[in-house]
Order: C-alpha cells, then sequence, then structure tokens
C-alpha cells in the first residue's frame, strides 16, 4: 500500500443503466446495485445532490447499504455553483448542509464543488465563499439551522460524531491556474481538483491542500466515454504515490462502463 493516511478510489455515481449485466451481475436488482459497488470498491461520489437537494432519509439509507469503512465524497449543488455563480450564496449552503449532508456521519468525505466553464476566477468573490464553507460537522450544523422552506423534508442539523470537514473545487476555465488563484486556495487549504477532461477543459496539476488531493477521472481521450488503458492508469499511479497525501480518485467515465473496472484496476496497482 502506498504511503498515505487514506487512499479512496470509485466512481462518480453508481446507478447507470448500462453498467446493468456487465459491472453489475445480470439480475441484480437496482435497489441493491450501491451495496454490490460497495463491495468492490472503497469509495463513491454522490452525484445527485448537484442537481437537486436530497433527504436525509436517503443519505442514512446509502450509509446502510454500505460496508462500515466506505466513504461518500458529495457533489455540492449547481444552485450554487452554476446559478448563483458562488454569490449570495450562505442560504443556499444552509440548506444543502441541512437536506442530510452530514447523516452520513463517519461515512462523510470531502465536499464537492464545480464550477461552470464560464466562471472566471474573481478573488473576492471566491473567498467570499472559501470563508463560508464550514471546516467541521459542528460548523455545518450550525450554518444548516439557517436553512430556508427550500428542503423537501426535515432538517438533518445532528453533528455528530464531531469531525473535520475537507472542501474540493473542480475549475473549469484557465483563469484559476494563475498563481493569485493558487495562492488562495492554498490559503484556505482548499483542494483544487486534479482533473483529467480529454483535454477539454484546463488540466491543473497543483497540490492546494497540505492534507489532502482530489483527482477526477473524465476519460483519457473521449470526455465521459473513453477507458483508461494500462499504461495512463499506470502513470495516475505513480503521480499518487508521489503526492504522499491523503488520495481521493474517482472515474467518471461512466458512458461505457468504464469507470468501475478502471477503478478497480488502479486500486489493484496501489494495493
Amino acid at each position: 500500500m502506498i504511503d498515505v493516511a487514506e487512499l479512496r478510489i470509485g466512481t462518480s455515481g453508481w446507478r447507470y443503466p448500462p453498467w446493468r449485466g456487465d459491472f453489475y451481475p445480470r439480475g441484480l436488482v437496482q435497489r441493491r446495485e450501491l451495496e454490490y459497488l460497495s463491495s468492490r470498491m472503497n469509495s463513491a461520489e454522490i452525484n445527485g445532490s448537484f442537481y437537486s437537494l436530497q433527504r436525509p432519509e436517503r443519505y442514512r439509507a446509502w450509509v446502510e447499504q454500505t460496508p462500515d469503512d466506505f466513504v461518500f465524497a458529495v457533489k455540492g449543488g449547481r444552485f450554487i455553483t452554476h446559478l448563483k455563480q458562488l454569490r449570495d450564496v450562505e442560504t443556499p449552503l444552509a440548506n444543502f448542509f441541512a437536506s442530510g449532508v452530514l447523516a452520513l456521519g463517519r461515512k462523510l468525505g470531502p465536499i464537492l464543488w464545480q464550477l461552470p466553464p464560464r466562471l472566471a476566477f474573481d478573488a473576492e468573490r471566491v473567498e467570499a465563499f472559501f470563508k463560508l464553507l464550514p471546516r467541521t460537522s459542528h460548523a455545518a450544523a450550525e450554518l444548516a439551522k439557517r436553512h430556508d422552506d427550500k428542503l423537501k423534508a426535515e432538517p438533518h442539523t445532528d453533528p455528530s460524531p464531531r469531525r473535520k470537514l475537507r472542501h474540493a473545487v473542480e475549475v473549469r476555465h484557465p483563469s484559476f491556474a494563475e498563481p493569485e488563484s493558487l495562492d488562495l486556495f492554498r490559503k484556505h487549504g482548499i483542494a483544487l481538483v486534479v482533473a483529467d477532461t480529454a483535454g477539454k477543459f484546463p488540466y491543473i496539476d497543483e497540490m492546494t491542500s497540505e492534507e489532502f488531493a482530489y483527482v477526477r477521472l473524465h476519460g483519457d481521450e473521449e470526455l465521459y466515454v473513453s477507458g483508461y488503458s494500462d499504461k495512463a492508469l499506470e502513470k495516475w499511479a505513480r503521480k499518487i504515490k508521489g503526492w504522499g497525501r491523503d488520495t481521493y480518485v474517482y472515474f467518471d467515465n461512466d458512458v461505457k462502463v468504464e469507470a468501475p473496472k478502471n477503478a478497480i484496476a488502479l486500486a489493484e496497482l496501489l494495493a
């Protein structure tokens, strides 16, 4: 095993019809897909939270369907990143954290914030957003108490067990590669996602958090479609070994069932 405190490798989401009868055994009922996936890898990104606020009971169900040592990364809502574009987002952030994220308990890993391609680096706006992000479960619970009536269910504001929260930001505008941007990420300990997008968006390979790295692999040659060859996976394994810190890696090349296969193969290389 590589010399890092924690290595998590998984997929971005798990409910994809093309996986059925291929990665998922034929006849496996849909409600057991997460259970099966979590028997093959140790982490997954929750993507439904990007599209809409979830419910606490859904997060609790995901906890029950996975092993004790499984970890979820949670994708922050597009209402915050794409519609509001990080402006005036204190209440939307409260709604997000009140929607059940904290119900994941010890299985809660990093929070992922994916910015739209049109959003250029603006130091004042980005730093204001960073300052709003809670760094502990207790801070998140206090923020969650300021939710409004947009929630679909009773809020979950229980911070236990007490733990630190980590945040990662995936950018898609080249201005975020400038030194001022990188310095701001480092100042606040936010991980700048290392994202491989088959050349569609800027590739920025900079470690901005001393604690952890976050990687999203969207496709080696074609976005969301192409898989990673053995040679490409070996390259990523060498990178991860060189970082020497907690690392979270998620494959998002899900169209042709490449993501779970690549995740398992990379984990084997790093075992």
